[in-house]
């Protein structure tokens, strides 16, 4: 199962001049993918784009609104005009996608249907409500190292469980979808 590496040549692939609209990623991944859409733009804030001030927030908007229209059941993607015309650097976005391709090689060896339950209505219930409780903390994640970077990997895990159909995998990254926010409030705001 290739899904990851296909997803990161797809949209390397698609990207040309010197920046590219988020509007214009929605398009080529399509509207209808919300796991793969949802990878993407956690794999942004993951990668060394995340250095950009303002990424972690924007992905964290997205992926709450990706969330909530998930939840309710659309078969579209609608994001606002002042989101789908913000623009991302095309080298940044390439140098990202080229710094995923080894993990991403690395986790498709492992990944496989499994678990079903956990990939559809009502199983995703539990993990897209957990997005939800973790994307309202990813702009402060911005002022401590790495931490929207882990949150978003985290994300992109599920993503990623929802997108090869492996359920083991969303279930893994559950307690972590749970606890990032408590961990980065520990670590990072606690003895302010």
């Amino acid at each position: 199962m290739r899904a990851l590496t296909e997803l990161l040549d797809h949209l390397e692939h698609s990207v040309s001049g010197d920046d590219v609209a988020i509007g214009d990623l929605v398009d080529e991944i399509g509207p209808q993918s919300f796991a793969a859409l949802m990878l993407i733009f956690a794999l942004i804030s993951t990668s060394p784009a995340s250095a950009i001030p303002g990424v972690t927030s924007l992905v964290a908007l997205i992926e709450f609104l990706l969330v909530v229209q998930m939840i309710a059941g659309r078969h579209s993607l609608w994001l606002p005009d002042v989101v789908l015309s913000r623009r991302l650097s095309r080298q940044k976005l390439c140098r990202g996608i080229a710094w995923l391709r080894t993990p991403a090689r690395y986790m498709e060896r492992f990944l496989k249907p499994r678990l079903k339950p956990m990939t559809k209505r009502p199983g995703i219930y539990l993990p897209l409500f957990l997005i939800l409780l973790l994307t309202p903390f990813m702009p402060f994640m911005e002022v401590i190292p790495a931490s929207g970077s882990i949150a978003s990997a985290v994300i992109a895990c599920t993503a990623i469980g929802l997108l090869t159909r492996d359920g083991v995998l969303i279930t893994l990254s559950m307690p972590f979808l749970a606890f990032v926010p408590l961990l980065v409030w520990y670590f990072g705001f606690s003895g302010l």
